[in-house]
């Protein structure tokens, strides 16, 4: 703002330096130092919940009272936004820096990875004292060290996937350790936080949950379904798009359940009296996954436009956050790693610049004025820039938010000196974010001196000859289809600790298919067994589906052992064929998980 109060982006003064401000500058390394009465944290995201799916914003085709009530005791974010998508948010979320710095350019099969020289929020918070969990959707690397339990976690409970194939009764893991679930996802990832909760009640935690709902595919409990089925929307999606009542009816049905939830995290709290002793906070991971009503916004998830982008920010600290109060300065994830260090009393040291700001004098309304501000949104080679007035999209065209929120009116030509100080901020932006993006040559890392567990999960192979993924979408899939001795299934990987390694496979076969001799290869180390016993499942997840899925349906993939393999260390091809098959096929193929022997 200039002296008359003038936006940097609406007068003559537009060439004001704007550089220095795009990445500001806050620093980490070593071990952080903790001040005294550090209050508990709670983290929790949603997964491809709209902004506008809340009653707080205004949405009367449903009620969240519990969120609502945590906004009206904390600080709610007007303008706060996320990555269009999972795993760039995630990135962002964990280190503070913009996801295209971290290793992550895609939400599969390896691309969805922080480079393993990224510090995360959990590594400072554990380092500093606390104790630390994460319960539900991980999607930022599966394979120790990138697992959670490699980042900063304790303890992890839930799936490293980018998504799930069904929701009742799952099979997830326990560090590591693949188990299976009892009831519906987010009610059980939230027990298991409460138990964490309760567990770790004498001293500093934080907890991190990260629910995977409401991401497709649709499915919730008859209890929230039923208030829905039936029900007409008093509120639709934008008339530039075509809505589906269906799945926007599940997907409001998931978010009361998600509600339902954060109001019994909010009753732990208030039972174990650390309501002035813990900072909740509430997020979602990118914009809606349909069309559905959104506060008029343009697009939604995966796009840069304020719809895909744009999510609500609730920070609630009872006796140190002003209740009720509203933040319309714009803000992003970038901007919660350096927010909770400095609400903790965490010192950051220098070592890797931060992208993010800490909002900490904003919620304590200590800030001073301060020079206009633009976050960037990227995803899928397109870049869009938000000032606190304006929104430049990914093709150049030029949106006034205050007076357009809707981006329905472009005014590049008309604010030429705005536009032109955008684009330049744009091109400077991605010469600097986009430049550390390379070829993608990590291999996928085995046997962890630290840890005993590596899941070599579908999706994250390579599959050749006839064998074919059951979806499209690699996340949750399995593999099918799998007729000839010369088709295989291959991982790029790098054993990083020599030793003899337990092999299971999860897998699906017919009884009148057994007898095929499966061989699994490193090098010239060979381990070969005959599958023989049955696993005989049907495709299944429909039956709890409240619309159509485009993701993979799921079977009861059943573990076998297939023997021990020693294995040196080293970079190399793991590869899973089938040199004799007596019937039609092999076997129906899920994972594999290699356990390393004392």
């Amino acid at each position: 703002m200039d002296a008359a109060g003038n936006s940097l982006f609406s007068g003559p003064r537009v060439y004001r330096k704007l550089l220095a401000l795009l990445w500001p500058v806050l620093l980490l390394t070593g071990p952080e130092a903790r001040a005294a009465g550090s209050p508990n944290i709670i983290l929790i995201m949603s997964d491809d919940q709209g902004w506008g799916d809340f009653s707080l914003n205004g949405n009367k085709n449903l009620q969240t009272p519990n969120i609502d009530r945590l906004a009206q005791s904390g600080a709610v974010f007007s303008h706060f936004y996320v990555s269009p998508v999972c795993s760039p948010t995630r990135a962002e979320l964990l280190t503070g820096r913009y996801h295209t710095r971290a290793g992550v350019y895609s939400t599969s099969q390896g691309g969805e990875r922080l480079n393993l020289d990224e510090t995360t929020f959990a590594d400072i918070f554990k380092r500093a004292g606390y104790a630390t969990a994460a319960f539900g959707k991980w999607h930022s690397g599966m394979q120790y060290p990138y697992h959670p339990n490699a980042r900063g976690f304790d303890e992890f409970y839930g799936f490293c996937s980018g998504h799930w194939g069904d929701y009742f009764d799952p099979l997830l893991e326990h560090n590591g350790e693949i188990v299976q679930g009892k009831g519906f996802i987010t009610d059980l990832l939230t027990d298991k936080a409460l138990d964490y909760i309760d567990r770790h009640k004498d001293k500093p935690f934080f907890v991190y949950l990260p629910y995977n709902a409401p991401h497709s595919p649709m499915q919730v409990p008859d209890k929230w379904w039923d208030k829905f089925s039936n029900r007409e929307l008093k509120m639709r999606a934008d008339e530039r798009y075509t809505e589906d009542p269906a799945f926007t009816k599940a997907a409001l049905a998931m978010c009361e359940n998600i509600d339902w939830n954060v109001g019994r995290i909010q009753d732990k709290i208030r039972e174990l009296a650390l309501e002035e002793e813990t900072i909740i906070i509430y997020l979602n991971d990118n914009g809606p996954n349909s069309f559905r009503w959104n506060g008029g916004m343009k697009g939604r998830k995966g796009s840069t436009d304020e719809g895909g982008v744009r999510s609500p920010l609730i920070v609630s600290w009872a006796g140190k956050i002003t209740a009720g109060l509203q933040i319309d300065e714009i803000a992003a994830v970038v901007d919660l790693f350096p927010s909770l260090a400095d609400l903790a009393g965490i010192t950051l040291r220098p070592a890797k610049r931060l992208d993010g700001i800490s909002l900490k004098p904003l919620l304590f309304q200590t800030a001073e004025s301060r020079d206009e501000r633009i976050v960037f949104s990227h995803w899928n080679g397109r870049t869009s820039a938000r000032t606190q007035k304006y929104r430049l999209d990914h093709e150049g065209g030029l949106f006034d938010m205050e007076n357009d929120p809707g981006q329905l009116n472009d005014i590049s030509s008309f604010e030429a000196e705005v536009t032109a100080l955008l684009k330049t901020a744009v091109k400077n932006w991605e010469a600097d974010a986009l430049s550390v993006q390379a070829a993608d040559n990590r291999p996928f890392p085995v046997g962890h001196p630290d840890f005993s567990y590596t899941q070599l999960p579908a999706r994250d192979a390579t599959e050749h000859g006839q064998i074919k993924r059951s979806n499209k979408f690699p996340n949750s899939s399995f593999f099918t289809n799998w007729t000839s001795t010369l088709d295989k299934i291959t991982w790029d990987i790098e054993v990083l600790a020599e030793g003899t390694y337990e092999v299971r496979i999860y897998y699906s076969c017919p009884g009148d298919q057994l007898g095929s001799l499966v061989r699994l290869t490193f090098g010239n180390d060979r381990l070969s067994s005959r599958l023989s016993v049955a696993n005989d499942v049907p495709l299944r997840g429909m039956e709890h589906d409240r619309v159509n899925r485009q993701e993979s349906y799921v079977k009861d993939f059943k573990a076998l052992t297939l023997g021990t393999i020693p294995l040196k260390k080293g970079k190399g091809q793991l590869f899973l064929d089938a040199p004799e098959i007596p019937g039609n096929c092999v076997m129906d193929f899920k994972e594999l998980v290699l356990i390393r022997k004392p």
